[in-house]
C-alpha cells in the first residue's frame, strides 16, 4: 500500500495546471523570501560573535524549491519554484540585489538533483528531508566561493553544515508537513501529491 502512496510513474510533460500553480507558488513564496531577507540584517548582527552560524537562518531560502517539487512532481519544479521566487524578491527589493537570481538558481538545483536520483518516482519524508540538505549543501558551498572567500575555511565548513541543517529543517520538514496539510483541505486534488499523499 504504502509502495502506491509514495512511486509514482513519472509523467514529464507540464500542465496548464502544473505551470500556474508553481508560477503563483514562486510568487508567494517569493514575497515570503523578501520578507526573510529584511529581517536577515538582525540576524546577521546577533551572530556577528560567530558569523557562520547564520547558516542555521539560510533554509528559509530553500523552501520553494523543495515545496514546489512535492506538490508539482515533475523535472524541473524544484528548479523553476526556486529560481522565480528569488526573482519576485529581488524585485521587491533585498540588500542582495539581482545576485539572488544565481542563488536560487544553484539553490534549486541542490533540490532538484535529489529529486532526480529518486527519478522522479519518491515523494516521501526521507526525500524531502535530502532535498533541503541537498540545497542547503549547494546553498553553503556556493556562498562561501561566492560571498564568503575571505573566512578561514573551517567557518566555510560549519556555515555549509549549519545550512544543511537548515535546510533539512525548514525547507525539507516544513515542506512535506506543509503538502500533507495541504492534501487534507482538498487543493491538490489535481496533483499526484494531493491523491497520494498519506493522509
Amino acid at each position: 500500500m504504502q509502495q502506491t502512496q509514495t512511486v509514482q510513474p513519472v509523467r514529464s510533460s507540464w500542465r496548464v495546471v502544473d505551470i500556474v500553480v508553481a508560477s503563483v507558488l514562486g510568487v508567494a513564496i517569493g514575497v515570503v523570501f523578501w520578507a526573510w531577507s529584511l529581517a536577515y540584517g538582525g540576524v546577521a548582527a546577533a551572530f556577528v560573535a560567530f558569523p557562520p552560524l547564520g547558516g542555521l537562518y539560510t533554509g528559509g531560502w530553500l523552501i520553494a524549491g523543495v515545496l514546489g517539487a512535492l506538490i508539482i512532481r515533475k523535472p524541473g519544479a524544484a528548479l523553476y519554484c526556486e529560481v522565480l521566487a528569488a526573482a519576485v524578491s529581488g524585485v521587491l527589493g533585498t540588500q542582495f540585489g539581482l545576485s539572488v537570481l544565481l542563488s536560487g538558481a544553484i539553490q534549486g538545483l541542490g533540490a532538484e538533483l535529489v529529486f532526480l536520483l529518486f527519478l522522479y518516482r519518491k515523494f516521501t519524508l526521507p526525500v524531502a528531508l535530502l532535498a533541503g540538505l541537498g540545497s542547503g549543501l549547494f546553498l553553503g558551498v556556493s556562498e562561501s566561493i561566492l560571498y564568503m572567500p575571505e573566512w578561514a575555511f573551517q567557518w566555510q565548513v560549519l556555515y555549509t553544515v549549519f545550512a544543511m541543517v537548515s535546510g533539512l529543517l525548514l525547507a525539507g520538514l516544513l515542506s512535506w508537513l506543509a503538502v500533507r496539510a495541504l492534501a487534507k483541505t482538498g487543493v491538490l486534488s489535481a496533483f499526484a501529491s494531493g491523491r497520494t499523499a498519506d493522509v
